[in-house]
Order: structure tokens, then sequence, then C-alpha cells
């Protein structure tokens, strides 16, 4: 694995922007940059071993310093939406910036994704660093992170959260990546197929905060199970794509055990005959189709990025875990590690 690194400018603060090149043997390609420790280009060889970039990204930096979207970056400190930006901890009343709508999301205006993270090089993997100010978007507690990128020769990537606190909080971290397996300038994922390994998913109400209901998928269009096209049921005469203007749903992993990598969904381009299988220590996986992507930056290359041009797949806890005590617990008590992890693994039929 080799490992180059250059500096593309500075933010407005003064911070240098810094561009991590990671190259694997066979040629696979992985970039990462410290404006939200954020994946900007990720390549793999397609059915005919030829390259191409499958996530979304910006042409230049200055479109990730303003980024509507979070394009591919680190999201926190509660990644999705939690309601009215209350919730409480320890007896005591906590209030976040209400940023999506009446809710509060992925941290806020402020969150982890605007930030400039602090990188190093350790042997074949890079590390951002951030530490986030007690009180900052309303959160308790000094919160240490990290993100660890390894990548390997065959492309596949592992992402891992670390946190810790000096006192008792909330976390919720993850990737907010846009595949496009057929390449990042080929238009609508409409036509990519997914497999989620969740025969249960969250309801909302209409500003998108869970119910707290697990719903099953069992004839409804929410179900992925099998294989089946993104776009086969996406403008279907159902309640949850109506709020969501497609999907835009959490859905919880069936086979979710604490602490251990499990199969959480497969997707594949039938253009490219690129597949990715992501595996996660975290018990959801929110399925985004980028309703909402249009006017959001340029390209990669040159063109606008329009809705639909690629799908998030977020591992990640429930939204509004804080206030429904039924979901898994994001409590992060003083003292204690918080570590995740999300594993993309690729491959070609």
């Amino acid at each position: 694995m080799n490992i180059e690194q250059q500096i593309l400018g500075f933010a407005p603060d003064g911070s240098a922007v810094i561009l991590y090149e990671m190259v694997g043997a066979n040629g696979c390609r992985l970039k990462v940059i410290n404006i939200g420790a954020a994946i900007v280009s990720l390549e793999v060889p397609d059915r005919n071993g030829n390259m191409r970039d499958v996530v979304l990204g910006y042409r230049t930096f200055d479109n990730y310093l303003n980024d509507p979207a979070a394009m591919c970056k680190s999201v926190g400190r509660y990644a999705n939406r939690i309601a009215r930006g209350r919730f409480s901890l320890d007896g005591k009343r906590y209030t976040l910036a209400c940023n999506n709508g009446v809710n509060h999301l992925h941290g806020g205006p402020g969150g982890f994704q605007t930030k400039i993270w602090t990188s190093r090089v350790e042997t074949d993997r890079v590390v951002f660093s951030y530490t986030s100010p007690d009180g900052e978007e309303g959160y308790p507690g000094e919160l240490g992170c990290e993100v660890v990128y390894d990548f390997d020769d065959d492309g596949n990537l592992e992402i891992t959260y670390f946190a810790g606190s000096n006192a008792d909080t909330i976390v919720n971290l993850t990737n907010h990546v846009y595949f496009n397996l057929s390449g990042c300038e080929s238009g609508s994922v409409l036509g990519h197929t997914l497999m989620l390994n969740a025969s249960h998913y969250l309801p909302t109400d209409d500003t998108q905060i869970p119910t707290g209901e697990l719903a099953p998928v069992e004839g409804t269009p929410m179900d992925f199970r099998t294989p089946k096209e993104l776009g086969q049921h996406i403008n279907a005469d159902f309640e949850a794509l109506k709020i969501g203007a497609g999907y835009d749903h959490c859905w919880a992993l069936d086979n979710y055990k604490r602490d251990r990598e499990n199969h959480a969904a497969t997707l594949y381009s039938p253009e490219s005959g690129i597949e990715v299988e992501i595996y996660t220590t975290q018990p959801g996986i929110q399925v985004y189709t980028g309703n909402w992507l249009k006017g959001s930056g340029t390209s990669k290359g040159g063109r606008q990025i329009e809705s639909r041009d690629g799908v998030a797949l977020e591992c990640q806890n429930f939204p509004d875990a804080p206030n429904k005590l039924q979901f898994p617990s994001p409590l992060l008590k003083k003292g204690e590690v918080y570590e995740e992890h999300i594993i993309f693994k690729f491959k070609t039929r």
C-alpha cells in the first residue's frame, strides 16, 4: 500500500486542506480529505478490468467546505435525526439546533462533517482526529473522536470510528457515502439492485422522526430481502415513500449482534458488474436515494450533481434513539470507548 499526501489549499480559518491518496498493488485507489474526514474518490475495477470511481464527489475542495449533502463525510456527533432537537440524559434536558425543519440532523449546522480534522498516516492507514468541546451544538461532554481508514490491495475499505468522553453523552457516527457503482458521472442509480438483511424498517412521522415501531417489510415497497432495483417501487403509492420523496429510511438489521461485523447490505450495478457487500457492527442502515441532491454542487467531471445520482448507505444507530428507550442505546458513558466498524467489500460478476 502506497500513501501520498498533498495540500490542496487553505480553509477560510487558515487550516490546510490535506488530501491523502491510498493506492493498492492492483491499482485500486482511495482518496480521503480532512474536511469532514471525507471519502472523495474510490476506484475499483469493473467486470472488464477497467477502473471506475464509484463514489460521488465534488470538483473542488471549496464544495466540501460548503456542502449541503454531507458528501461522503463522517457525520456526528449524532448521525440522522433527533426529534425537535431535544433529549434528556441523567435527568437533565439538552437542547440542540434544529437544522432539518423542526428536527436536529447530523449533529447540527456545525456537525463533524463541517470540521477540518487533524490527520496523520500510520503505516498503511490514514487516521483523522477531532475533539468536540463540551457544549458544542448543545451536546454534553468533551468528545474525542478518531476515524480510521484501512484500504487493501483488492479495494476493500474498512472505516473504524473511535470516541471517548469526559462526561456521559450520546454518540452515533457514520460515513455518509454516496455510491454509484456504474461510475460517479453515470447518472441515476435507480437501475442498481439492493439487498438488505432486514425484515423490519422504522416508519416515521411526516418530519421523518421514527414512531418507535419496527414495521415488517413483508408486502411493502420497503422489502429488499431479495435483490431488487432501487427504482422498482420508488414511486409507489406508499406513505413512507411520499414522506421521504423516495427512500430515506432506516432498516433494522436482522442479524445484529453488538461488537460483531454483520452483513448489512449488497449493492450491485448490472451495467458495470461491480458489487459491494457492506458489513457493520451497527444495528441499522439508512438508505437514502439522493432525493434532494440536485443543486448540491459541481461533480468531479464538471457537471451539476442531480437527484438520485447516488445512493447513501449509512450504517448507524437508529434515528431519535436518545428519545426511544426501545431502540439500541446511544449512550456513551464517561471513560468508556465507543468503537464501530463499517466494511465495504468489492467484487465483480
